[in-house]
């Protein structure tokens, strides 16, 4: 793997940090994670969205900005970096959870940062389901996300899709993982891999055939 930075993105419950320790112990790659469980606000949040979603999203924003400052430029080490996301898309969250105000405030918080992140090499998208993702969410049973409604995690998983239908940033692959196993089952994650030792350029798709 030739990439010096691949961050994997996907809506809660997609996979996108299993497969991004995954992809770490494959090439000895240095590991990034947000920071979910840090956050003091995100249980309140989803219980009562509209009372804590400020609170949430601003120490979100700032945990992932501190975060991207401590990526180095080189790492003797390890000679690649892989990530559980991108800063950019914290602006999905805030788009649909803050009112007008607290968004005109937030825009201008999260603009002043992102003059310094650091742009990945690859951003691998895993598309999947509503039914999917809140399958996985409530196999893996974390208290914080025990009041998360599907109605949320549909609304999302819509502006995800409309978030990464416009991505330019970087190339980006999109893959189609709604009906793959990449954590336990060693044959759709290796053909994965494959798709990302291949060159990708703009925007290109994975749909593995079941």
């Amino acid at each position: 793997m030739r990439l010096q930075y691949i961050a994997i993105e996907g809506v809660i419950g997609a996979g996108k940090t299993s497969l991004a320790r995954k992809l770490c112990e494959k090439y000895d790659a240095r590991l990034l994670l947000e920071e979910h469980e840090a956050n003091p606000f995100l249980s309140d949040f989803y219980k009562d969205q509209h009372r804590y979603a400020f609170q949430t999203q601003l120490f979100f924003l700032l945990s992932r900005y501190r975060q991207q400052q401590d990526i180095p430029q080189s790492d003797l080490f390890h000679q690649t970096l892989v990530a559980d996301y991108v800063f950019a898309k914290d602006r999905i969250f805030a788009a649909i959870t803050l009112d007008d105000r607290e968004m005109v405030l937030y825009d201008k918080i999260a603009g002043l940062l992102e003059r310094d992140i650091q742009v990945p090499d690859l951003v691998v998208y895993l598309q999947s389901s509503t039914r999917r993702l809140m399958t996985n969410i409530r196999k893996r049973g974390r208290e914080y996300e025990t009041d998360m409604s599907e109605d949320y995690i549909r609304n999302l998983n819509e502006a995800y899709n409309q978030f990464f239908f416009n991505y330019k940033a970087s190339p980006l692959l999109v893959v189609n993982s709604t009906e793959i196993d990449f954590v336990n089952n060693d044959k759709d994650f290796n053909e994965l891999v494959d798709q990302l030792t291949r060159p990708v350029a703009g925007v290109q798709y994975y749909s593995p055939q079941k």
